[in-house]
């Protein structure tokens, strides 16, 4: 499992990277795309659309089944990767470079410090999630 430092976590197993002026990266940790299996289909919001903490903002689809994906932060999208609609699978092959999901503009940058370090995020993962 491969967690990444410069990054914040939520414990819907979403990964947020801050970039400049409010705006930040979004996509789906390591931990949770080996938990999904591989991507069939991805729904994203669209750009210009809301997002708000903790409600849905898309969905992912595996072995048929639909898993929806939360919003760790609030803010405004504004711009989606295209790339993994057009093929999910770059989420299972590299989520925290090719497989990003989305760029959103942060209302409050109170956001981020509600969000797990790296370190945290692997403590939650080893507490909730014991290997078999």
């Amino acid at each position: 499992m491969l967690v990444l430092d410069e990054l914040r976590y939520s414990e819907e197993h979403v990964w947020v990277r801050y970039e400049e002026n409010h705006t930040v990266t979004i996509g789906l940790t390591d931990f949770a795309q080996c938990q999904l299996g591989k991507l069939n289909y991805v729904e994203l919001p669209n750009e210009g659309d809301d997002i708000v903490t903790r409600e849905p903002l898309g969905s992912v689809e595996c072995n048929c089944l639909v898993n929806d994906l939360y919003s760790p932060v609030y803010g405004r999208v504004v711009l989606v990767n295209r790339d993994v609609i057009d093929d999910p699978s770059l989420v299972n092959y590299s989520p925290y470079n090719d497989g990003w999901i989305m760029r959103a503009k942060l209302f409050s940058l109170h956001d981020l410090e509600m969000l797990m370090s790296a370190d945290e995020y692997e403590k939650y993962i080893l507490t909730n999630y014991p290997p078999r």
